[in-house]
């Protein structure tokens, strides 16, 4: 899953970098241009342009990121396919935006979104979408899980009385 988010998110990187200067746009379709256009634009902070003083900061937090999420996913139990895909989306999103600070200084975004609720939403990429919904995934099975685990107390209890 990883590697899939990382090649996906570089060769669009290099589509958009190699067919349009930063600032400029391209209408995916005229029909889509309300909604979505792709937008060359380069971000040195995190996810979606947050904190873009703090770029030299975010190759660090990557590092860490990436060590995290690869040493936390040798601990999951077989059978736990859907946390490995989140944890893939957010690996390869962590990866895909580092190699772009460390070739470039910055990351690149394109995806512009403009549609409630994301209307003057900024630019982003695949990585950043990637890390968005693993992080998402990851959370709901662990709800899910908790859920689970106090219905299963709850019938034993409810059976010791």
């Amino acid at each position: 899953m990883a590697a899939l988010v990382v090649l996906v998110d570089q060769i669009s990187k290099h589509f958009v970098m190699t067919r349009l200067e930063e600032g400029q746009s391209w209408d995916v379709a005229s029909w889509l241009t309300p909604v979505l256009r792709i937008t060359h634009v380069t971000n040195t902070g995190a996810a979606f342009g947050l904190f873009p003083q703090f770029g030299n900061f975010f190759i660090g937090v990557a590092i860490i990121v990436i060590v995290a999420i690869i040493i936390y996913q040798r601990y999951l139990p077989n059978g736990q396919w859907l946390a490995r895909a989140a944890l893939g989306l957010q690996l390869g999103g962590a990866i895909g935006n580092l190699v772009d600070r460390l070739r470039c200084g910055s990351v690149v975004d394109f995806i512009d979104l403009n549609f409630w609720p994301m209307r003057e939403w900024p630019v982003s990429n695949v990585a950043d979408i990637s890390v968005v919904t693993g992080v998402s995934m990851l959370a709901i099975l662990m709800l899910w899980e908790e859920w689970r685990e106090r219905g299963k107390q709850q019938m034993i209890a409810d059976m010791d009385c």
